[in-house]
């Protein structure tokens, strides 16, 4: 356990922790702002069958190992005859399961494809997509689900930096969507590529920056009804214990997000200054605001929306988005799974689906079991969550009442 206290720290710029300011004068002269924020990573605890028993879920749902032993599992995607793919990035390898007896466990684990660093992965029309810090490849899928020999139709991705983990998926207008990461926490770009979502085509062709102002949106997905495209962003650090709330956003072409001047409702951001003779207020007229707000630092990952029909017809059109966890925050947020309630085709609340991975122990300090990374809809309709810590996938299911 490591608990680190970072004290008062002065900033010119804006009063930090003010309310709304979108259209808000800018400041003549500098302003005080008081920012107390602490580094506070629970300690890992392992997720025995009495502690994973404390996990909550709605009722009738039920959550069991689907498949273990898989080191930093970190992102899943599941092909038409409802094999799962898994990427390992530390082991820089993607992983093909299946659960062949129907028993709710995958006994076939075997390692298809060794590539260094491989993280973002979606499958379309019998092709996997792989991504790395600076590539993505296209991989045809084998008869027997292997992974036939790669072509690399992007090699010129920009730099990791703070954020070198690539997601990626096929939109429903054919094209190849890439989520880019900031280099850094905050600070302005030098290559406008950081900080996206970049469109390409299927071969890597007519790359172009889709949207822009965006932290780090590793989780996104379309609307299975809508078509509309939302995506969820990582917060700034350093901004309090209570700030920078993880925004959800839908995603337009040619839209600017915000980031790192302007954050959540239309707040400045008052250690960054837009570039040139740019003022917040005039950033924020250009940003889009989000849709929803949710926990500060809780550090969402891997989004998918639900179209099954094992889960209650309730959840049919909503998204799922598994939150990993917080170090930038006391008390710690994130370590669960969180539910994205669509009303008419509109999110309408973010709410806790799985908790219970953060466990508070009796001398008040906390523990977690797992750092959850990965999500997917199994084929059956279930669940699949991913633990990139103890190398977990559990396999959520519906019981009929």
């Amino acid at each position: 356990m490591r608990l680190i206290p970072v004290g008062v720290c002065i900033v010119s710029g804006l009063t930090f922790g003010a309310p709304r300011l979108l259209g808000a004068q800018e400041p003549t002269g500098p302003i005080e702002a008081e920012i107390v924020g602490h580094i506070y990573k629970p300690a890992p605890l392992e997720p025995t069958a009495e502690r994973l028993a404390q996990v909550k879920l709605p009722d009738g749902f039920n959550m069991e190992k689907w498949a273990e032993g898989l080191g930093n599992v970190r992102m899943l995607a599941v092909s038409d005859d409802g094999t799962v793919y898994a990427t390992r990035r530390e082991q820089g390898e993607v992983v093909m399961l299946r659960d062949q007896d129907g028993d709710g466990r995958a006994e076939v684990q075997q390692v298809v494809a060794s590539i260094p660093d491989v993280h973002g992965i979606t499958v379309h029309d019998g092709i996997v997509y792989l991504a790395t810090v600076k590539e993505v490849f296209s991989v045809p899928i084998q008869p027997d689900g292997t992974l036939g020999e790669r072509t690399t139709i992007i090699s010129n991705l920009p730099d990791g930096g703070q954020h070198p983990n690539r997601t990626l998926a096929v939109g429903p207008d054919g094209m190849l969507y890439i989520s880019v990461g900031s280099s850094c926490n905050a600070c302005t770009e030098t290559n406008e590529e950081h900080a996206t979502m970049l469109r390409t085509g299927l071969d890597g062709s007519a790359r172009a920056v889709f949207a822009s102002g965006l932290r780090n949106t590793l989780g996104f997905g379309w609307h299975p009804e809508s078509g509309d495209l939302y995506g969820a962003d990582h917060g700034i650090d350093w901004l309090g214990d209570h700030e920078q709330q993880e925004e959800l956003n839908q995603l337009a072409e040619g839209a600017r997000y915000g980031w790192p001047y302007i954050y959540a409702d239309g707040k400045f951001n008052p250690a960054d200054e837009p570039p040139g003779d740019t003022t917040h207020a005039q950033w924020a007229k250009l940003s889009h605001e989000p849709e929803l707000l949710y926990e500060a630092h809780a550090a969402p990952m891997q989004m998918v929306f639900y179209s099954g029909t094992h889960f209650p017809e309730e959840y049919r059109g909503d998204a799922f988005v598994a939150m990993r966890g917080s170090w930038n925050r006391r008390p710690p947020s994130g370590y669960e799974v969180v539910r994205v309630r669509f009303e008419n085709g509109r999110p309408a609340a973010m709410e806790p689906f799985a908790t219970g991975f953060l466990v508070q122990q009796p001398d008040g300090t906390y523990g977690h079991l797992g750092r959850l990374a990965g999500l997917a809809v199994a084929a059956d309709g279930s669940l699949l969550l991913g633990d990139d810590h103890n190398g977990v996938i559990y396999r959520i299911s519906y019981e009929t009442q």
